[in-house]
C-alpha cells in the first residue's frame, strides 16, 4: 500500500520524467550513432566505436557549405522575424485601429496553415513576380513563415506588462526613447528573446518551404534529405549533436542568468 500511495503522489512527475524521456530519446540516439564506424553506406545499425566523424565533422563533401548556408538564413530571417514581429506585438497591444481584429487572426493563418499549402503559394509568387529562385527567395520565406510565432511571444509578453512601470518612469522625466529602452524593452525581453529563438529553430530545420523555393540552392535539411537517399554519413550525427548541446546549454545558460537576476532582485 505504501508503494501505491508514493506512486499516486507522484504520478505527474513521474508522467513528465517519462514524456521527457520519449521526447529525448532521438536525441540520445544520435548522439550514440555520432560514435559509431558503419561498415556500409548507411548509419543505421551499431557496428564499432570511433571518432573519425568528430575529429572530421567536414569529411563529407559539400556538407559544411550547406550548414553555413543554413546557418547564415536561420540568423537573417530571426532578425528580420524578431524586429517585424515585435513592432507588429506592440502595435496590436498597445494601439486601437481599424481591422485590428482581422490582423489578430491573419497572424494565426501561417501557424495554422499546413507548411505546403504555404510553400506552394510563396512559390507561385515568386514565379509570377520572375523572381529566381535561391537565397533571397528562401530567406523571405522563412522570414514570412516564422512571422507569426515571433508576434504570438512576443504579444504574450507584452499583454501581461504592467503599464504602471512605463508610467512611473515618465513621472520621473523620462522621454519616450528612454522609457522604451529602459523599461518597456527589458521586460519585453524575455518574450522577444524566446521568439527570436523559436524563430531561428525553425529557419534552420524548414525543409518543405524551402525545398518548394531554394532552386538549386541546397540547405542542411535538404542536404540530409538528399543524402538518405544514398547513404546516411556520421557527419550528420555529428552536425545534429553538436546543435543539440548548444541549444542545451543555451537553455541552462538563460536559466542561470535569470536565477542570479532573481537573487539579486530579492
Amino acid at each position: 500500500m505504501a508503494l501505491v500511495r508514493w506512486f499516486r503522489r507522484n504520478l505527474v512527475v513521474i508522467a513528465g520524467l517519462l514524456t521527457l524521456a520519449y521526447l529525448l530519446l532521438p536525441n540520445v540516439i544520435v548522439t550514440v550513432f555520432s560514435f559509431n564506424k558503419p561498415k556500409g553506406r548507411f548509419n543505421y545499425a551499431w557496428q564499432e566505436f570511433s571518432l573519425d566523424a568528430w575529429k572530421n565533422p567536414c569529411g563529407v563533401a559539400d556538407m559544411c557549405g550547406s550548414l553555413s548556408l543554413s546557418l547564415q538564413i536561420a540568423a537573417w530571417a530571426t532578425l528580420g522575424a524578431t524586429v517585424l514581429g515585435t513592432m507588429i506585438a506592440f502595435a496590436l497591444v498597445r494601439y486601437r485601429f481599424r481591422a485590428r481584429g482581422a490582423v489578430n487572426s491573419l497572424i494565426f493563418l501561417p501557424m495554422a496553415m499546413p507548411e505546403v499549402v504555404m510553400a506552394a503559394s510563396l512559390l507561385t509568387l515568386f514565379l509570377n513576380m520572375g523572381a529566381q529562385l535561391g537565397f533571397w527567395t528562401i530567406l523571405i520565406a522563412h522570414i514570412m513563415f516564422c512571422l507569426s510565432f515571433v508576434v504570438t511571444a512576443v504579444k504574450a509578453r507584452v499583454m501581461s506588462m504592467d503599464p504602471r512601470l512605463e508610467q512611473a518612469a515618465q513621472d520621473l522625466y523620462a522621454g519616450p526613447v528612454q522609457t522604451f529602452v529602459r523599461v518597456t524593452l527589458p521586460i519585453a525581453a524575455p518574450g522577444i528573446a524566446a521568439g527570436a529563438l523559436l524563430a531561428f529553430a525553425l529557419s534552420f530545420d524548414d525543409f518543405i518551404i524551402t525545398n518548394f523555393n531554394a532552386g538549386s540552392t541546397v540547405t542542411f535539411p535538404m542536404f540530409v534529405w538528399g543524402s538518405a537517399q544514398r547513404g546516411t554519413p556520421v557527419q550528420i550525427n555529428v552536425i545534429g549533436t553538436a546543435m543539440f548541446l548548444v541549444a542545451v546549454l543555451l537553455v541552462v545558460g538563460g536559466m542561470l542568468i535569470s536565477r542570479r537576476r532573481n537573487k539579486q532582485a530579492q
